[in-house]
């Protein structure tokens, strides 16, 4: 049961019901569980304690999981961090999330028991909106502009292009309309000949993935309540609703007002009642503070969410009643703003000048003049042309004049004399709204520094070389303005300003603009520039993966680092050769694949047998603190070994460890923390339960064979496919691990939409379909594909064997796999993957399929061309996006086999995000993941599909496949089949399978380090 601040409970209604009155209760607290912990946590309660008026909550996690899912932060260290906070005065309520256990909230409760709850601010009311931004106005705020250009009703164009079903160019409009200055954009779609309703929602659909759109909000514009309703269940963040009124009596009036206020919306309250629009002033105010009474009284409406529109008319019509229009809005705005306390005011400023509708100059003087003096007598907002605002002392002091005549209605002539010059002046004012070069008037120094932080490459190399003719030496241009561009680049990244790809972007300018320094360097023979520190960096032997290493390479690049990047599949040996030939000052390592780290364990043991004495940084996918500090860090200790979390810690990490003045305090630090983890390793391991292996069989996925028949495969054997569509495979791209990759943590497509990174998510996306349609239309990637299926039944429980044929007489292979073995709650099974294909002594003939596919022909090739032209950006975009297109070519590939291949799913329908849920029934487990974890199993897999010879794709000798950009597995298709973790094992099923390989156990052992439940040298 849930319930409001007053008592009201919230639950047993219908869903919709049920938002609705959230949306209008008054919250008693606002809180924030993290994923991260509470060390994460703490500069967003900190900005959220100062801004709310409600209680604040925190519920963090029990610090971070490393890769046995356990989390890495003791009771007592959670609660110290606690305690800051709550002597900060940031919280009034504190639980726990993930990994809390009782031991955790109990030491809290001892650390806080004496602390005082924070006190809740009281702010002065003020009108809070919002789209991916927040938009503050109060007293205080300037005028703020809201765009019309997207109102059917007020652009011709706009409207031409709604109604051609124009969507893309509409969305064009709008964002010009945000690009100008427009802070809140005003949509309205009400035409005749539209469904106004429909139009309104696809429009607002739209923008909500336009994050360059909808960082601003939204003002739903529209004379028909069921098309602002519509709108009101689109809009992201809190818009304003534009307009109720009481022109059809106070009952409707109140019902509107009270569904805006459960949708969380501000008003446009029209000066407009029973008896039609107010036109004097005297009408106006009278109808305004009548609704604001209701408001107030009747609805418990906030004032500060209260706008009024006082009904801007046409001025300089030739009719003398019109003449005191505007000065009676004028006057309104001066009533409201003194006497109708937090309440704003707006107007659709276009109208005060449409009887001068096609000469644009005479019509934004007529705004800019309006606006000056109804913004001090206190209008906050207007719908106006934001691309087309003249600044009232810009205007022609003769244009001026008389406008200010018509204007404050000073003149029985004003109309006249205007008409006299309107002519004159007609197309005099027209503004430029193209992209904005201002920065180009800047000298070369600042033209630089914005170049690098804006990642803009256009002039650069021109900019270098006007540097280079005012600066003598070249190298004093890469060691002034260009360190000092990449300098502020670096400072934005590490204060979350900047992002991933942006740095990215920066780095490519850099290198572009230090490639065409290079030969006048050589010419001078003046030597490099000094750089912070040498690192070197590589992928070690046995796998193929670089992204992650490149980017940090980048990174470290863009603060002055010199790095020397070695590649992939790098041995020890000449890892440890070059690094003492170059001298360099840190070895960092990078890894994917599990059988990695145990290249990175015998690497550090090589550096301290051969007495090396420089920090050893470790990072990677499969990599973790908990494994470097287990693992690694013992085995090498003349220096610092620390595993680096992303490219984002790079920097500090590299700075910390050469530091003369840090480095000794950060290795201690790092000993002393990499200590601890291995003490709450050693007393965790403790805890770990396990079945005997013989009852963990027993308590095996146990399926009815004797009601079932397995379906069968439309052919048997293998079957290849060359030079796949590219085209075909992009619509089944999952983008999310594509922004993961750059380091933006969220989901597609919401992430284009984050308030903080969705500006740059946008960004990365569109340059990505750039680069992806660049590889479809010139086929620079080949896509190959072998998928096979054979007849297949279990064996000694836990085995798959793989029949030549349909009598299943002989075995060509057989696959091992493992079983969960920790102790499960009652009713759940011990599972295997062999659980979920028929027994051999079963009636029920089952089948096993299997693929391998790739898009990595080619990936190195065109990465490699654009490194040539010093273009980090796009190289790495490549590789990103030819991890993308390999997944969804398995994605899609699944899909032939559930519809075609073997169909089972012949009717299935999922959309793409349902398959990316995986909505469907079957499987595809690949080895070296959680439910089959030993990779060993690829070479039986690639065996049985001739792999090599059919998609070129070849197995290292750390079982990682290269290409890079391949993946492989198998296909079960039982209904039941679900994919699950094996977990820890213990040493009697490892002995077990060791057996059934044929594997000696301390290679077996090798393999399978990581799931191991038990201490193994």
């Amino acid at each position: 049961t849930i319930t409001d601040a007053s008592g009201r409970t919230l639950s047993g209604q219908t869903s919709e019901a049920f938002w609705r009155s959230v949306a209008h209760a008054e919250p008693i607290s606002i809180g924030l569980n993290c994923a991260l912990g509470a060390e994460e946590l703490r500069p967003h309660i900190a900005n959220l304690s100062g801004i709310a008026n409600t209680y604040i909550s925190a519920h963090p996690n029990a610090g971070l999981p490393n890769e046995m899912g356990e989390y890495d932060q003791t009771p007592e260290e959670m609660a110290v961090l606690l305690r800051e906070f709550a002597e900060s005065g940031f919280l009034n309520i504190i639980g726990g999330c993930c990994g809390t256990s009782p031991a955790f909230i109990k030491a809290i409760v001892d650390a806080l028991h004496d602390a005082a709850p924070r006190t809740v601010p009281q702010p002065t009311p003020a009108l809070h909106l919002s789209g991916l931004e927040t938009l503050t106005i109060n007293s205080d705020s300037l005028f703020v502009n809201i765009g019309e250009r997207t109102n059917v009703t007020g652009s011709a164009r706009f409207s031409r292009l709604i109604l051609e079903n124009d969507y893309d160019t509409a969305l064009e409009v709008a964002r010009q309309q945000v690009d100008a200055g427009a802070q809140i954009i005003d949509i309205n779609m009400d035409e005749g000949m539209l469904d106004s309703k429909e139009a309104m929602v696809e429009y607002l659909l739209l923008i909500a993935s336009e994050p360059d759109i909808s960082r601003v909000p939204i003002m739903i514009d529209s004379s028909k309540w069921e098309v602002i309703e519509a709108g009101l269940k689109c809009v992201q963040g809190k818009g304003i609703v534009n307009s109720i009124s009481m022109k059809e009596g106070e009952e409707n009036f109140i019902h509107q007002a009270t569904l805006c206020r459960r949708y969380g919306a501000a008003i446009i309250v029209m000066a407009f009642d029973e008896q039609g629009q107010a036109d004097t002033a005297q009408r106006k105010i009278d109808i305004c503070k009548r609704s604001y009474d209701i408001l107030m009284n009747k609805v418990g409406f906030p004032p500060e969410d209260i706008i009024f529109d006082p009904n801007i008319f046409a001025i300089a019509t030739g009719i003398e009643e019109h003449n005191n229009y505007a000065v009676d809005f004028i006057n309104a705005c001066r009533y409201i703003q003194k006497e109708l306390p937090y309440a704003l005011t707006s107007g659709g400023v276009s109208n005060v000048s449409f009887s001068f509708r096609g000469n644009n100059p005479v019509r934004e003087a007529i705004h800019a003049v309006f606006l000056y003096h109804a913004v001090k007598a206190g209008l906050t907002m207007g719908i106006v042309n934001a691309g087309q605002l003249e600044v009232y002392e810009a205007i022609d002091p003769e244009l001026k004049e008389r406008v200010e005549d018509v204007v404050l209605n000073r003149r029985d002539d004003a109309t006249d004399r205007l008409l006299e010059v309107a002519e004159t002046v007609k197309g005099g004012l027209a503004k430029n709204t193209g992209p904005d070069l201002s920065w180009r008037e800047q000298d070369v120094i600042k033209r630089i520094e914005h170049a690098l932080v804006k990642g803009i490459n256009k002039f650069i190399v021109e900019d270098t070389e006007e540097a280079r003719l005012q600066i003598d030496n070249p190298v004093d241009v890469i060691e002034g303005p260009l360190m000092s561009g990449m300098n502020v680049v670096g400072d934005l990244f590490s204060e979350g300003k900047m992002f991933l790809p942006q740095v990215v972007k920066s780095a490519r300018v850099m290198k572009q603009a230090v490639s065409h320094l290079l030969p006048y360097i050589e010419a001078q023979k003046t030597g490099a520039t000094q750089a912070k520190g040498k690192i070197l960096m590589a992928t070690v032997k046995g796998d193929v993966h670089d992204i992650g290493k490149n980017i940090v390479g980048v990174v470290l690049s863009c603060n002055n680092y010199e790095v020397i990047d070695l590649g992939v599949m790098v041995p020890a040996e000449k890892i440890l050769k070059i690094a003492k030939e170059k001298n360099v000052d840190i070895i960092g390592l990078s890894g994917l694949i599990t059988p990695s780290l145990d290249e990175m364990v015998h690497l550090a043991k090589e550096m301290e047998r051969l007495e090396f004495d420089v920090p050893l940084m470790i990072g990677g996918a499969t990599t973790s603190k908990a494994h470097t500090a287990i693992k690694i860090e013992q085995h090498y200790t003349r220096n610092a070994t620390v595993h680096v979390l992303d490219a984002s810690r790079s920097v500090s990490v590299a700075s910390k460890l050469l530091s003369t003045t840090q480095r000794d305090q950060f290795k201690a630090e790092l000993r002393e923390e990499y200590q601890q983890v291995r003490e709450r390793r050693a007393n965790r391991s403790k805890k770990e339960v396990f079945l005997s292996y013989e009852d963990a069989i027993g308590n095996r996925l146990k399926l009815d064979w004797s009601d079932y028949t397995p379906p069968k495969p439309s052919f048997l054997g293998t079957k290849t496919f060359d030079n796949y569509p590219l085209d075909e495979l992009a619509s089944y791209i999952d983008w999310t691990p594509f922004f993961h990759s750059w380091e933006l943590a969220g989901r597609y497509p919401k992430i284009l939409r984050d308030e903080i990174i969705g500006e740059q998510a946008q960004q990365l996306f569109d340059d990505a379909q750039i680069i992806l349609q660049k590889i479809i239309n010139e086929k620079l990637f080949t896509a190959k594909a072998v998928i096979g299926f054979w007849p297949a039944a279990q064996v000694n429980h836990d085995d798959i064997a793989i029949y030549l044929d349909e009598n299943r007489t002989q075995t060509i292979n057989t696959l091992h796999h493992l079983r969960q073995q920790t102790v499960k709650p009652t009713g759940k099974a011990n599972r295997c993957l062999a659980d979920f294909i028929a027994p051999q002594e079963s009636s029920a003939n089952d089948y096993l399929g299997g693929f391998v596919v790739t898009t990595g022909i080619g990936t190195d090739e065109l990465a490699k061309s654009y490194e040539e032209q010093d273009d980090d950006y796009n190289s790495i975009m490549v590789k990103a996006l030819a991890d993308r297109l390999v997944e969804a070519f398995a994605e899609r590939m699944h899909e032939r086999v559930r519809k075609e291949f073997w169909p089972y799913a012949q009717d299935e329908t999922l959309t793409s995000e349902e398959l990316v849920k995986e909505s469907y029934r079957g499987i595809r487990p690949a080895p070296g993941y959680p439910a089959c974890p030993d990779h060993t199993e690829k070479t039986a897999l690639f065996s049985l599909l001739n792999a090599e010879q059919n998609t070129t794709v070849s197995l290292t000798e750390s079982l990682a496949m290269n290409p890079a950009s391949s993946v492989s597995g198998f296909y079960f298709s039982h209904p039941e089949a679900r994919y699950f973790a094996v977990g820890k094992i213990a040493k009697d099923q490892v002995e077990n399978y060791s057996q059934r390989k044929g594997d000696a156990l301390k290679t077996t052992e090798r393999w399978l380090s990581p799931i191991l439940g038990y201490e193994n040298d």
